[in-house]
């Protein structure tokens, strides 16, 4: 038989979350490293907040739940994507067909002078830098799902997004000694560091000390 995992623990709103007034921990200070762009992914001039950290040695594919550090913020400027004009409106015609996202003239004279795209389109480009750039492609085993997301100002053809990803919380499994519980603040900013899009995400990842690495 096919075990089911529990994912009730796993919630954003377990004991000291966000939710239970717990707020979020204060974010730890280090010394700037310089990003190590993934040479296959889009790029742009490499820029690093004060205050970010940032793996450097520690790719995607070697890294495990201990690398993920309660209070580190790690920013991903130089691995940018352009919203593409035709792709977004290409999904909004086929996802999320609202005249907003699909018609010209009907935006234009709306409050939002142009086309927009779909927050969920939004969503997709945000999914591909997660995962490209922040989740382990050897360790990460699941989400339960996602809470707070918020679209809080509108994505348009042209803008240029990157990925901030904050580690609110990163502790041990309470029933699987195998892996640990990520909560991540995942921000979506445009080419002024206005955030566009952003949610708290769980994740389930192995533990380098089981996993043998």
């Amino acid at each position: 038989m096919t075990h089911v995992e529990d994912l009730s623990e796993y919630t954003c709103c377990d004991e000291g979350s966000i939710e239970a007034g717990g707020g979020y921990p204060a974010r730890r200070t280090a010394s700037p490293m310089p990003l190590q762009p993934r040479p296959d992914r889009l790029t742009g001039p490499p820029a690093v907040a004060p205050a970010v950290r940032c793996w450097g040695v520690q790719p995607v594919d070697k890294r495990y739940f201990e690398d993920y550090v309660t209070g580190d913020v790690h920013a991903f400027r130089d691995a940018a994507v352009v919203v593409d004009g035709e792709e977004m409106v290409a999904f909004a015609r086929r996802f999320d067909p609202q005249p907003i996202h699909v018609d010209a003239q009907f935006a234009a004279a709306g409050p939002f002078r142009g086309l927009i795209a779909s927050g969920w389109f939004t969503g997709s480009l945000f999914m591909r830098l997660f995962a490209d750039h922040y989740l382990s492609t050897v360790a990460s085993l699941a989400s339960p799902g996602v809470d707070e997301l918020r679209w809080p100002v509108p994505v348009r053809a042209g803008d240029r997004l990157w990925l901030r990803a904050t580690v609110l919380r990163a502790r041990p499994s309470n029933s699987k000694p195998d892996r640990g519980v990520v909560q991540t603040k995942g921000e979506l900013l445009n080419q002024d560091d206005v955030v566009v899009m952003s949610l708290i995400a769980v994740n389930l990842l192995r533990k380098r000390s089981v996993a043998g690495a």
